[in-house]
């Protein structure tokens, strides 16, 4: 593998803020949807609830979160995206341990589980995108209150042609009526993000990635700039980031004449590093399920700070509601794909996925 990136680049902060604007309208948009001025007649979600077996545990959640009440406004609008006994037990969490004040699951823990699983208007089916990437609906769920009322995490619907998926997990059900909005059952418990990027990258055997991220920050020249650990670390970020696993970089280095070692990167050219890091990254989330079903061409932040370098191309196959096979291919890896070997690593301010092959521009 020849490594031929040169480019200068000027990869600045205006980059990130025209990417976190194109997010927050979207979630402008997408929160301030019509809501129904009057509900339709019949139970409301609390009521769904309380009279199905299959959602005992649920229950017993909502009940520990103090939530009841709020499901049973008829005057209110809500899409409830509701595991079932069967998809809480998939999700290893038993009945013993909601009812129990447990470390695990207190009330605290309890409840926020419970409103990231609510958005606060009706989605119907129609209003699930098919779309790449990801849409961003805003939940109950406010990890944050004191520092702003407006601050909720948000959750991520999407479909592809009879399927439908919530962040990853599939939807089982079609949107089941109630006077005050929607139930869909889901496959297993989509539980909230609590770490950043920035947090889970730090934790991870991903050393030789995070000695890149070193090098690339260490070449902002002007205030201006903004460092990637900066960006891992947003709450306003909305990204996708594939992550070259060690040996993927330490093959890189060995094809290029060096020693596969973390220490070399020091004595790379900063804007190659800087601009092969903005390769890995895309401007809004997306996970495993919402990637393109045929190979697609995507941009990427490099492609935002010098537009004349293509971008990404990657693809999945789907077996009945999972993905099965999913890659990315650099416009400079020579045709040879990067496999995922871990998808769908979820963060408060964004997705990363795991890959066997660093990704070059050109």
């Amino acid at each position: 593998m020849t490594f031929k990136y040169r480019t200068q680049l000027f990869f600045t902060t205006l980059v990130i803020l025209a990417g976190l604007q194109a997010c927050n309208k979207e979630f402008e948009d997408i929160a301030a949807g019509p809501q129904p001025a009057t509900p339709p007649a019949g139970s409301t979600l609390n009521t769904l609830i309380n009279n199905d077996a299959n959602f005992s545990i649920l229950r017993a959640a909502i009940a520990k979160a103090g939530l009841g009440s709020l499901l049973a406004d008829s005057t209110s609008s809500f899409t409830f995206f509701a595991p079932d006994n069967n998809a809480f037990i998939a999700s290893g969490i038993p009945s013993a341990a909601i009812i129990n004040n447990n470390s695990a699951f207190d009330t605290a823990t309890v409840r926020s589980i419970v409103r990231y699983l609510i958005v606060p208007q009706t989605l119907s089916v129609d209003k699930i995108p098919e779309t790449f990437p990801n849409l961003q609906y805003p939940t109950l769920l406010n990890p944050a209150p004191t520092l702003s009322a407006l601050l909720r995490l948000t959750i991520f619907p999407s479909k592809r042609g009879n399927s439908m998926w919530v962040n990853n997990i599939p939807i089982t059900s079609a949107g089941l009526p109630a006077s005050n909005g929607l139930i869909y059952k889901v496959a297993a418990l989509v539980a909230p993000p609590s770490k950043s990027l920035s947090e889970l990258i730090t934790a991870d055997t991903i050393s030789f990635f995070r000695a890149a991220l070193a090098r690339a920050d260490s070449g902002r020249t002007t205030i201006e700039q903004q460092s990637f650990s900066e960006i891992f670390k947003s709450i306003g970020a909305n990204l996708t980031v594939f992550v070259p696993i060690n040996q993927a970089f330490k093959n890189l280095l060995v094809s290029m004449g060096l020693p596969p070692s973390e220490a070399v990167f020091a004595a790379l050219p900063v804007t190659t590093v800087r601009g092969i890091i903005a390769y890995h990254i895309l401007g809004a989330r997306a996970f495993s399920v919402n990637m393109p079903p045929v190979a697609s061409r995507i941009p990427t932040l490099l492609n935002g700070a010098v537009p004349t370098h293509p971008g990404l191309t990657v693809q999945v196959v789907f077996t009945g509601p999972f993905v099965s096979n999913f890659k990315v291919t650099g416009a400079g890896n020579g045709g040879a794909a990067s496999t995922i070997t871990t998808q769908d690593l979820h963060a408060t301010n964004g997705v990363y996925h795991k890959i066997d092959r660093v990704l070059l521009p050109q």
